[in-house]
């Protein structure tokens, strides 16, 4: 039996039935509070709207807060100093993340959503955050360069050589700088990938060339042979022997088919190919964050400062006096 209009509510009537904001409606919908939609796409029953409870509805909505505040209090949760120039989460990352289902949408522009601070605060909590960012949210080539942890330049070598392709684009009014301007975004999870699936680059090198020098990458050449991988380079990825990865193309029939060679002689295999199922099968996993060198500093009596390059508060005093000394560069994973 069909009902009749009358019978059925979208969210404007249902709100204007209880007398309480339409955000306060979805925000009733997304924790539960009131039933999902029973009577079609986007619509609710007479009865479940006259059964809900409007003052625990209206008393259930605090702000909502603007997708700007949202990326701040995220960019926090990240061990990101503010303010920072180009943050990890920005208000454009708050609407892809109410796209994924993880931020319940409370009204203002789609792609920088209004949400309720305290699920804002509890995904601020999730260990997982960083990984949840990489899953949902891409970056802009500046983004993009700094969770690789290389200069710009290098990024766009990157581009070039194709070891990334755009996901899509973003349409950027830069008003003094030339009006709109489209800007590809990539994804984050094949950025955080690139260190793991190509050992072969000295990424550690690549991160430490000084501003202003030639990319390392510049004299290398977009050519298909990047994209085939012999055992031994698949089992540099996993951080295994060769004679694991061998192992694992007897015991498992899915693990990617040889492109070239024979059996006994040097097989090829496609880089992605053997990337995507070694993510699969766990032999590998996706870095959550940046790896971004630090700069040491020995101190007096033996005391030895680290911090991160990427810090904005980190200056160095032209005091000859000064007792802090460069001793050095090291990665993040070093001891």
């Amino acid at each position: 039996m069909v009902l009749s209009v009358r019978e059925v509510y979208y969210e404007y009537a249902a709100a204007a039935r209880l007398r309480v904001p339409v955000a306060a409606w979805r925000w009733a919908v997304g924790c539960g509070l009131v039933p999902l939609a029973d009577a079609g796409r986007g619509l609710w029953s007479r009865v479940v709207v006259e059964a809900a409870d409007a003052e625990a509805v209206r008393a259930a909505l605090r702000g909502p807060v603007g997708a700007g505040w949202a990326a701040d209090r995220l960019t926090e949760a990240l061990g990101v100093p503010l303010p920072v120039m180009r943050p990890r989460v920005t208000a454009s990352a708050v609407g892809h993340l109410v796209r994924a289902g993880l931020l319940v949408y409370l009204g203002g522009d789609l792609e920088c959503p209004d949400v309720h601070p305290d699920q804002v605060a509890v995904l601020a909590r999730r260990r997982d955050l960083p990984a949840l960012l990489d899953r949902h949210v891409p970056l802009g080539p500046d983004q993009a360069a700094r969770r690789l942890g290389v200069r710009r330049t290098d990024w766009d070598q990157v581009v070039r050589l194709g070891w990334v392709a755009s996901v899509g684009s973003v349409e950027i009014d830069y008003k003094r700088q030339g009006g709109m301007t489209t800007v590809p975004l990539y994804d984050a999870r094949q950025i955080a990938l690139l260190e793991v699936i190509r050992p072969c680059v000295d990424w550690r090198g690549l991160r430490m060339v000084a501003a202003g020098r030639r990319s390392p990458l510049a004299g290398v050449e977009a050519a298909p042979v990047w994209e085939r991988v012999l055992l031994a380079e698949v089992a540099r990825m996993a951080g295994v022997t060769q004679a694991a990865v061998v192992n694992w193309r007897r015991r498992h029939p899915d693990f990617p088919a040889a492109l070239a060679g024979t059996e006994g002689v040097h097989p090829l295999f496609d880089r992605r190919q053997v990337a995507a199922w070694l993510l699969a099968h766990g032999k590998i996993e996706v870095p959550t964050g940046p790896a971004v060198a630090s700069l040491v500093l020995a101190g007096p009596h033996g005391a030895a400062h680290r911090f991160r390059l990427d810090d904005p508060w980190l200056t160095l005093a032209d005091d000859p006096a000064g007792e802090d000394q460069l001793s050095g560069w090291a990665s993040e994973d070093d001891a």
